[in-house]
């Protein structure tokens, strides 16, 4: 059945109407608000100690929760794809778990492991806090971006099938040569799709995150746990709306980032 241009053209204004409503004019106010002061309020509010503390924490977080991912992302696809072993439907169940958990669901389980009273409470004991410290912040994206490398890894590795490598290995080559020469280069799109999905899940993590921190300013507060304390605790919404734009900054220019991303995977 081919549409009519009546149709096609019905589609389009509810497709627009509903991205109008729930997407742009949200964005359109925050920004309005963020910027009726002019250029100068903006950059005072985001240049404060606790606006430049919880920008440095949220690239840290980053900086140490995407290596990880991508170490043991990669493992977790390759194992799946590569591997025929009994429970592989459990580990594809498992990555998609925090797709379908409450981030803060995540939370109140690693206070249950991790807390004074939990499992491996006993590491306060030997200095070592992990609940209301970073340590169980970076867990916590740990935990809620795991599916992103994993996911946009996967169908690359269906894709290109295992003739390359089992050529390469025909030939002498050792399993480290095989990926480094052979799977890496394959899988270098979808491993950098996920590595952008993963950036900008760190970045806009709040429910999980603030369940295991302490949000004092200069020791565990995030940008989006900034915002929070702005607008609920301290009620400087103007100072909020600055730190949100801050934050959807950044997350645009992982956003356009990977749009080229995804042109250039086109292209070649």
């Amino acid at each position: 059945m081919i549409p009519t241009t009546r149709t096609r053209i019905s589609l389009r204004v509810i497709a627009l109407t509903y991205i109008i409503v729930l997407l742009l004019v949200p964005i359109g106010v925050i920004l309005w608000r963020t910027f009726a002061d002019g250029i100068g309020g903006f950059i005072d509010q985001i240049t404060t100690p606790a606006a430049i503390s919880a920008l440095q924490l949220s690239l840290l977080i980053v900086a140490i929760v995407v290596p990880l991912n991508v170490v043991f992302g990669v493992a977790t696809a390759l194992a799946l794809v590569r591997g025929r072993f009994r429970g592989r439907g459990v580990i594809q169940a498992i990555v998609d778990l925090p797709f379908a958990v409450s981030p803060i669901v995540v939370g109140v389980s690693l206070i249950l492991l991790w807390g004074a009273n939990g499992w491996f409470g006993g590491l306060e004991d030997i200095g070592i806090k992990v609940i209301f410290a970073v340590p169980g912040m970076v867990l916590a994206t740990i935990f809620v971006t795991l599916p992103f490398v994993v996911r946009e890894v996967e169908p690359v590795l269906y894709e290109i099938g295992e003739e390359q490598e089992q050529a390469a290995a025909t030939l002498g080559a050792s399993s480290w040569q095989t990926f480094w020469r052979i799977t890496l280069p394959a899988i270098r799109w979808g491993l950098t799709y996920g590595i952008v999905l993963t950036i900008a899940r760190s970045l806009g993590e709040f429910g999980a995150v603030i369940m295991v921190s302490s949000n004092f300013p200069g020791e565990s507060q995030t940008l989006t746990l900034l915002v929070h304390a702005r607008y609920i605790d301290d009620h400087n919404t103007y100072g909020a709306y600055a730190a949100s734009t801050l934050l959807m900054g950044i997350a645009v220019i992982a956003l356009l980032f990977m749009t080229l991303l995804d042109r250039k995977r086109k292209t070649t």
